[in-house]
This record gives C-alpha cells, structure tokens and sequence, in this order.
C-alpha cells in the first residue's frame, strides 16, 4: 500500500495555526483569571503574569513561524491601509499589561494622538509587539514607546533601561536581519522577521528598515522601525 506524499512544511504551517489559535483562548482565560486572583493572591497573581508573559512570547514565535512560510510560498501579501498609530500602541499596551503590572514597569507612550499610516497592520503590530516583550524583559523600571512622522516616514521606537543589546547583536545585526543561521546558538528569528517585515513595507522607491541602538531616552536599547 503506497504512502500519500506529504507537504510536511504544508502540514506544520496548518498545525502551527490551530495552535495559535488555542494559545489565543489560553491568553484571553489567563486575562480573565488575573482580574479574579489579584485582589485575593499576590504570589498566584504574579506567577500568573510570568506565565501570561511566556505564552505571549509562544504566540509571537508561532506568528512568525507562520509568516516566513507564507513569505516562502509568496503567500504573504500586504495589507495595506490607513490605520490610527495610536490605536496601534495603545493594542500593545493592553496585551502586556499584565506582565507590565507585574514588573512595575512604568510605560510612556509619545505619540500624535491624530497621526494614521498606511501599514499592514497585523504585521507590523506583531512585529512591535515581539520587540516590546522582549523589551519588558530586560528593562529594569521604564520603556518608552514612541511614533512620529520624520522626512515622509514614520518611525517607531521603542527604548528601555535595560543593560542594552549586546555588542556582538550591534556589529552582526545586518547579518542577523539578512540571514537566518539556524545552526547558529542564536537564529535571531525576531529579527529576521522584523527586516523582512520592513523592507516589504515600500513607497515612492524607498522601503522600510530597521535599526538597533543603545543610549536613547533611558540609557539602555533602542529599537527604531522606519516605514516609508
């Protein structure tokens, strides 16, 4: 009896996405739990925020893992409109809530609270999203989230009072964005996925970029995503 051939690639991207959807649910039960246990249990709250905070990473990484397959099949089209910037950061603030409470992480946000963008607004909005969870992570008492629009672009940043990024992620981060070594230690998966997410971003024959930093408003790193 002959075997069907099968799309392995085909049948992970379609498993990844019914796993995304559950960790959706997971995500959404976790929130509602949270508001129930914290007036009640300090400890169980906070445990419950580090495990919201690793399940937002898990949904990242399966979003990711489901857009680069789309990018290889030429199945990842943009979407483009015009979308509200602040509706944007203020999504993002609302989905790390949670871990952002427990960290006691102070949050500013600067933005034109009248600036829209034509953008792909799924993309780009997981794409921030990644870069301000890992931001949570290393920052220490504040991140700064910001937009604003400089010479027929705008430009997204994100700076935290962390140790900053490494040195090594400085010099090797136009490799990292161009290459995904996955026989390397680090694949830099977020990366990658966030210059192949700008440079599809193009207009009036420029295209999007990002860049890494460290310094900015809080001494730490600063991510900057510049959309034509």
């Amino acid at each position: 009896m002959e075997h069907p051939e099968i799309d392995f690639a085909t049948v992970l991207a379609s498993a990844v996405h019914d796993m995304k959807n559950s960790l959706c649910m997971l995500i959404q039960s976790m929130e509602s739990l949270q508001q129930d246990l914290a007036p009640h249990s300090i400890s169980a709250s906070q445990e419950l925020a580090r495990i919201h905070y690793e399940a937002s990473r898990l949904n990242t990484n399966l979003l990711q893992l489901l857009s680069l397959y789309r990018i290889e099949k030429d199945q990842l089209p943009l979407h483009l409109d015009e979308y509200p910037i602040d509706d944007i950061l203020d999504e993002i603030l609302v989905k790390n809530q949670i871990y952002s409470e427990q960290k006691a992480i102070a949050i500013q946000v600067e933005c034109d609270r009248h600036l829209s963008w034509f953008l792909d607004n799924d993309l780009v909005s997981n794409l921030l999203n990644d870069i301000f969870v890992n931001a949570l992570r290393y920052s220490k008492s504040k991140l700064l989230l910001k937009a604003a629009v400089h010479a027929e672009q705008i430009c997204f940043e994100i700076h935290d009072d962390g140790d900053g990024y490494p040195e090594f992620m400085l010099e090797n981060a136009v490799e990292q964005m161009n290459n995904l070594n996955l026989a390397a230690g680090r694949t830099g998966l977020g990366l990658f996925f966030a210059h192949l997410i700008a440079v599809a971003h193009q207009n009036k024959g420029k295209h999007g970029r990002i860049e890494l930093r460290n310094g900015g408003a809080y001494g730490g790193g600063v991510f900057r995503l510049w959309l034509p």
